[in-house]
Parts: C-alpha cells; sequence; structure tokens
C-alpha cells in the first residue's frame, strides 16, 4: 500500500526530477498547496496573491523506502534557510514547506528539523513550515514531467 508525502522546495520542476530519482518512489506530481485560491493555475500562483507554494505530492512505497528518508533528501536538495525564495526564484510560492499527511509524518518532520538544528548543519535558522496537507492541486499538464520533457536533468541541487 503506497503513502502520499508533500513537499515545496522551491522551483517545482527540479523538485519532482528529484524525487521520482528515488527507488521506492511510485509517482510524483507537480502542483499548488498551501493558499487559499481554489483550483489555482500557475498564473494565479506566480502572481503571489493566492498564498499557495509550488510543490510536489510524491507517492511512495514505504516497503521500499521510509518517510524519513524523503524528509533527509528534501532537505539535501534545497537551502532550508531561505524565507520566500530558492536561489533566483522569489515569492512564497518558492518557500520551503512539509505539509504531512498524519500525525507520524508531523512529527517525524518535526524531530527532523530538530536534530538539524541541533547539529547546527546550516548556517542561519531553519525556515521549513510544517503544516497539516490542505487539498493539493495539481498544476497544468506542460508542467508534469517538465525536465524529462524539455531533456533536463533538473534545476538545482543544493
Amino acid at each position: 500500500m503506497t503513502q502520499k508525502a508533500t513537499f515545496a522546495a522551491g522551483c517545482f520542476w527540479g523538485v519532482e526530477t528529484a524525487f521520482r530519482s528515488i527507488p521506492g518512489v511510485v509517482d510524483a506530481a507537480v502542483g499548488y498547496i498551501g493558499g487559499h485560491t481554489l483550483n489555482p493555475t500557475y498564473h494565479d500562483v506566480c502572481s503571489g496573491r493566492t498564498n499557495h507554494a509550488e510543490a510536489v505530492e510524491v507517492i511512495f512505497d514505504p516497503e521500499q523506502v521510509k518517510y524519513e528518508d524523503l524528509v533527509a533528501f528534501f532537505f539535501r536538495i534545497h537551502d532550508p534557510t531561505q524565507v520566500n525564495r530558492q536561489g533566483p526564484d522569489i515569492g512564497t510560492q518558492y518557500r520551503s514547506a512539509i505539509f504531512t499527511h498524519d500525525e507520524e509524518q508531523e512529527k517525524t518532520a518535526q524531530a527532523f528539523i530538530e536534530q538539524l538544528t541541533n547539529s547546527k548543519v546550516f548556517p542561519k535558522p531553519i525556515a521549513t513550515e510544517i503544516k497539516p496537507a490542505p487539498e493539493f492541486w495539481r498544476g497544468e499538464e506542460y508542467h508534469q514531467r517538465y525536465d524529462e520533457k524539455h531533456g533536463r536533468t533538473g534545476c538545482h541541487i543544493f
């Protein structure tokens, strides 16, 4: 039986590509989460007025990859200390966030951030939000598997 995890770590194209590379990830889709507009479009989200984050919904087989491993991977592929940006992309839609699907995911994510904070892995405080997952709005089809469709290997790996 598969499970779901949702991560926001900047431009969703590269994040999707990165998560698809993990054995045990069955599927990944880009979309929008955490805002107040119903069925937002890319144009809506880019306006910065919807408060959605560009995110990736990951479907994984917990027999092959643990949620903890996905969280650890998430922190390796972006800079979680940046507020409302990743690299050249600036705006609330590029914030760092983990949207949890149950209490166990929330505890795992919080414990991981605490561990990173205590070990001082990052020179600045971690800005990653942890919130219960509201509705995930799947992005337009031209955004799905964008890197794959365009012969790219990803946007950024931190």
